[in-house]
């Protein structure tokens, strides 16, 4: 399924993105286009070079046969799928969820999605356990949701060695404490599930809205080789607000593609953003515009002087460096 005609990015090219971009499809949807319209939207991107789907919505949407024809019309690879959880079956819980039939049932949802990715060759199935989690004191048995969860990561990751499967964890909404709500806990289920081919799965606004420091805990997830993929949004940290890539937090996105440059992160970037109000395609432009000219900063930083600031923990220092390749041709 890999294209051939669409022009790559690689890291030895100044100025551009060395990773490969996707973009959230419901994004292209805002105005009720099917998903065979919203692909080739999302095709229209200069720039835009992967495609990834939600699971299993927008695949029943057009049948897999199609789906192939639509790919091959667009000419994107498809390097994911994102499980969404949906409806009153799984209100109250999909891997959690108090009764054993809607357990079995969520897992099966996602071994439907592992065995896609295996024949489309898409390589990795994002789970966003949205419902796992709980909404009162004493409303759950703690330990007993925990197991249930890892129980059934443990069995999507299981079915396919060579399908990455990752969770993207986020602190609430819909559920007011979701289980998994931040990057040490996410790890912590990776260490639970014990598999190689479990991981992680970053979302900026999600990190935002739990108190991290994306850049932080990227790199947290890239010492232990889990770091399987980040989806880039902004936002102002007490919702999901999906805003353009750099728009709120500039400098803590140029950090965290500093972080994944320099750690070797070697998945896909995806633009989970919500333009509700603006035109998908300009704004799906911006964002990979933005990666690009940040990437272009992190070409021209002072590497040496980083080195040595940091190691000071001089702040003033780190700045002058930064604006220096922000802005070429100031004084510093």
């Amino acid at each position: 399924m890999a294209s051939t005609g669409r022009p790559r990015f690689s890291a030895d090219s100044p100025g551009t993105a060395k990773y490969p971009l996707a973009a959230r499809l419901n994004s292209f949807r805002t105005d009720g286009a099917d998903v065979a319209t919203a692909i080739h939207r999302a095709a229209s991107v200069p720039g835009l070079t992967a495609l990834e789907l939600n699971y299993p919505q927008h695949v029943e949407a057009v049948g897999e046969k199609r789906l192939v024809e639509i790919l091959a019309e667009v000419d994107l690879p498809l390097t994911g799928l994102n499980l969404r959880y949906e409806g009153v079956a799984f209100a109250d819980g999909a891997f959690t969820s108090p009764r054993a039939a809607t357990r079995e049932a969520a897992v099966r949802l996602a071994l439907e999605a592992v065995q896609l990715a295996e024949r489309l060759r898409a390589g990795h199935v994002v789970l966003w356990m949205a419902t796992d989690g709980f909404d009162y004191p004493f409303q759950v048995d703690y330990d007993r949701l925990w197991a249930a969860e890892i129980d059934g990561f443990r069995r999507v990751a299981a079915h396919s060695p060579a399908v990455r499967v990752s969770v993207e964890y986020k602190p609430n909404e819909p559920r007011r404490i979701s289980l998994i709500r931040s990057m040490g806990e996410a790890l912590l289920a990776v260490r639970d599930v014990d598999l190689p081919n479990f991981g992680v799965t970053l979302d900026v606004c999600h990190g935002l809205m739990t108190g991290e420091s994306p850049a932080a805990a990227a790199a947290m997830a890239l010492r232990e080789g889990r770091l399987f993929g980040v989806h880039l949004n902004d936002g102002y940290g007490t919702a999901d607000d999906g805003l353009m890539v750099g728009s709120v937090h500039p400098w803590e996105t140029l950090d965290l593609l500093a972080v994944l440059t320099d750690g070797g992160y070697g998945g896909i970037l995806y633009f989970d953003t919500f333009p509700l109000r603006e035109d998908p395609v300009a704004e799906c432009a911006a964002n990979v515009g933005t990666v690009r000219r940040f990437m272009r900063i992190l070409d021209r930083l002072d590497r040496t002087g980083l080195a040595r600031a940091r190691s000071a923990h001089d702040a003033v220092a780190v700045r002058r460096i930064l604006d220096a390749a922000a802005s070429p041709g100031e004084d510093a």
